[in-house]
């Protein structure tokens, strides 16, 4: 589905984005995956990924750093010979009440989930404007379409995501690119094990279908995507909720 392709994923070593990576290697794409402090988790990722034959790059930095955005397309464009892909999946969470919530609390999660996905955004449209195509697929949340108590930075920055999907799925689409976002619900992940049974609890009786998600279960839905199959899709937020935002 993806033999030839080359994708950048961000935040692609744990949880969302290591299955986006599994799938989109299952599927013959190569792979820049873009990390920040997962070492271990990246090395093991690699390993996975490489025995099964997939070309993958591992790339250490900092998202909310556009000189890294600039560095991972660079190596994709090296390596591949092209940017067909990105998956702007990096994404931090610091909960807290609003009456309780800094400024820094507040600046650190909007940089790194908001304009890190729009100094990758950019860096890659430069490259794809140029080949006439390409496939962007930015996550965001249902925090980002309804709001979430005590995630006032989170929500607003997945919220920005979407805003910026919207317009750049206007900018960009003469030229062949497809930009659409995704707004996962409740999933199984690392971000969402340190809550405590209540919370999670609260959560999945909101959730229609009665369980979390996986982490493949939005994978799946990025791969469609970046495929041909998703070629006339553009400017699209598809919540991958188990009904959580109905």
């Amino acid at each position: 589905m993806l033999k030839g392709k080359s994708a950048i994923i961000t935040g692609g070593v744990r949880g969302i984005g290591k299955a986006v990576a599994e799938e989109f290697c299952k599927s013959g794409a190569g792979v820049v995956l873009c990390f920040k402090d997962s070492v271990a988790a990246a090395e093991e990722t690699l390993k996975e990924l490489s025995a099964s034959g997939s070309n993958v790059e591992l790339l250490q930095g900092d998202v909310s750093d556009p000189e890294f955005a600039k560095e991972a397309v660079k190596r994709a464009k090296e390596v591949f010979g092209s940017v067909d892909i990105l998956v702007n999946n990096a994404g931090i969470t610091n909960d807290k009440l609003l009456i309780k919530m800094t400024e820094d609390d507040f600046k650190n999660v909007i940089d790194t989930n908001l304009n890190g996905a729009f100094y990758f955004l950019k860096e890659a449209s430069l490259v794809m404007i140029k080949q006439r195509y390409g496939r962007i697929i930015n996550m965001s949340s249902v925090a980002g379409v309804r709001g979430s108590a005590g995630q006032i930075n989170y929500s607003a920055s997945k919220a920005g995501v979407i805003g910026m999907t919207l317009a750049a799925a206007k900018e960009l689409g003469r030229r062949g690119i497809t930009v659409n976002a995704i707004a996962p619900g409740y999933v199984d992940t690392d971000m969402t094990a340190v809550l405590t049974q209540e919370q999670k609890d609260a959560l999945l009786s909101s959730v229609s279908l009665g369980r979390a998600g996986s982490p493949h279960d939005i994978a799946k839905t990025a791969l469609f995507l970046a495929s041909e199959d998703a070629c006339y899709i553009t400017g699209q937020v598809i919540c991958v909720d188990g009904g959580m935002g109905i």
